[in-house]
């Protein structure tokens, strides 16, 4: 009997034994997965790689010495009498509890890595950086025509990352090469910085320049920038340092002319800029766009970020062709008048004194070396942006369609007619979708209810409204829907 008591008793043992080894594991999984983020001061927001060794409090609270330090200082200098304080009506002694559930606990932000060692390989080296060529030929598969523009962008983000790996290799300091695109609405300038950032591998933040304005006034400071770039990275500071930020209508912050008022979502703002395109630590928010109370801070160094500016610049092309027809002189050397008057690539001959004239300042325009302009789309364009990218409009719908068995196919008159539809809107490419999708409309969604429809043919006529789509039933090739028949598939 004793020996099956001890033998009961030693399993019971083993059984605890396990259960604490179980949980031990879980704290510590726990505790290393807290590890990799940074502790935040709970008054000052600050984390522990600024204000040192945090002091720790019970509920996961912690202060800085220099905030406990001024909390001793108001304790013993002030003249607060808290036996006062507390017979004041509405004053209450503060709850650590309610204090952790002001905090946002959702943004946390990594701690940045270790230096690695001599051995170890780094993250990013210049074998795994895409050389200029091999960088345009993955953007051809995405982007049509615009090659100046695309070899320009190739070499500029190769340039860049060189700089960002050989960094302190020597004395010699290679400069920023931000970049400046020009270019029409619809051009594809947004979509080309998408593509590469995909192709690349590395977070990319958009945001808009009308947005921001003056530190202290209504709109979004200038560190928000850097801000979504944070959040694009997962507040990842160090994979969020070797990012890109594209700001897009940088044109809206052009000087103001002709005003008393202080400039304060323009000049102002391009001034503001300064710093964080040449490279300097740059005190963000943490989830938000603007500093407050209870925001987290971090630190973030934009030296290694590259800086995509982008805009249309409207009125710009009257400014080249002024400064041009400037060498118009008398005699048989004169140029005409009018001689501009039709370039559609008049933006392809801009200077640095054309975007200075436009109202940007020259501190500005010189921290962006590469200036890249982009072509409008004329028809072949259009045509070519339907049918041949990788994720071309067409093959979506096409996809779309083929989910419902259905074949879904476009004549290349019907093409050609969206193309035009497209340039009369004068939006650049984001008005063919805008055209297919009118005139899918009713086809997608009868199909659905019949199974027995097995291809669809997009006629010229169809588009320009004087007949509809063909319609192919299953098995049969001989075409089923005409244009006043009662089963037509039409506007």
């Amino acid at each position: 009997m004793s020996e099956e008591k001890n033998t009961t008793i030693d399993e019971e043992k083993t059984e605890d034994q396990k259960l604490e080894e179980a949980v031990k594991g879980v704290v510590e999984d726990t505790s290393k997965d807290d590890r990799e983020y940074e502790k935040l001061c709970s008054i000052c927001h600050r984390p522990e790689s600024v204000t040192g060794k945090m002091i720790e409090l019970p509920n996961n609270l912690y202060v800085c010495p220099d905030c406990m330090q001024k909390s001793f200082d108001l304790m013993n200098n002030g003249q607060i009498d808290l036996n006062q304080l507390m017979r004041m009506p509405g004053v209450q002694i503060l709850n650590m509890q309610d204090l952790e559930n002001m905090m946002p606990k959702q943004q946390k932000v990594k701690k940045k890595k270790e230096k690695k060692e001599k051995d170890e390989a780094p993250e990013l080296d210049l074998r795994n950086i895409p050389a200029p060529h091999k960088i345009k030929a993955k953007l051809d598969d995405y982007v049509i025509g615009q090659e100046q523009a695309k070899k320009i962008i190739s070499v500029a983000v190769y340039n860049h990352y060189k700089r960002v790996v050989t960094d302190t290799m020597d004395d010699i300091e290679i400069e920023k090469s931000n970049i400046l695109m020009l270019g029409p609405t619809g051009s594809g300038k947004t979509y080309l910085v998408k593509t590469l950032a995909r192709l690349l591998d590395v977070p990319l933040a958009i945001t808009d320049a009308t947005s921001l304005t003056e530190a202290g006034y209504i709109g979004d400071d200038i560190e928000s920038l850097v801000s979504k770039l944070l959040a694009a990275a997962d507040n990842d500071v160090e994979k969020a340092e070797r990012g890109i930020i594209f700001v897009d209508e940088i044109d809206k912050i052009a000087k103001k002319k002709n005003t008393n008022q202080r400039d304060v979502s323009g000049e102002s703002v391009q001034q503001g800029m300064l710093k964080l395109l040449e490279g300097s630590d740059v005190e963000v928010p943490v989830g938000a766009n603007s500093k407050n109370a209870m925001v987290p801070l971090t630190t973030v160094n934009t030296r290694n970020i590259l800086f995509i500016c982008g805009g249309a610049f409207p009125g710009l092309e009257q400014i080249i062709k002024e400064r041009l027809n400037k060498q118009s002189s008398i005699g048989f050397i004169a140029d005409l008048k009018d001689k501009y008057d039709h370039d559609k690539n008049l933006l392809s001959k801009v200077t640095v004194e054309d975007l200075r004239n436009f109202g940007m300042i020259p501190e500005f325009l010189g921290r962006l070396p590469v200036i890249c302009t982009l072509q409008s789309l004329d028809r072949e364009m259009f045509v070519k942006i339907l049918k041949e990218p990788r994720n071309a409009i067409l093959k979506q719908y096409q996809k779309l369609l083929a989910l419902d068995e259905v074949r879904l196919e476009f004549e290349d008159d019907a093409l050609y007619a969206i193309a035009e539809k497209a340039m009369e809107k004068d939006t650049g490419a984001r008005a063919l979708r805008a055209i297919i999708e009118e005139f899918m409309l009713d086809i997608m969604y009868e199909i659905p209810k019949d199974d027995s429809i097995g291809e669809v043919i997009i006629t010229r006529a169809y588009i320009e409204g004087t007949g509809g789509p063909v319609i192919r039933l299953r098995g049969q090739e001989v075409p089923m829907l005409e244009q006043n028949t009662t089963t037509r598939l039409g506007r």
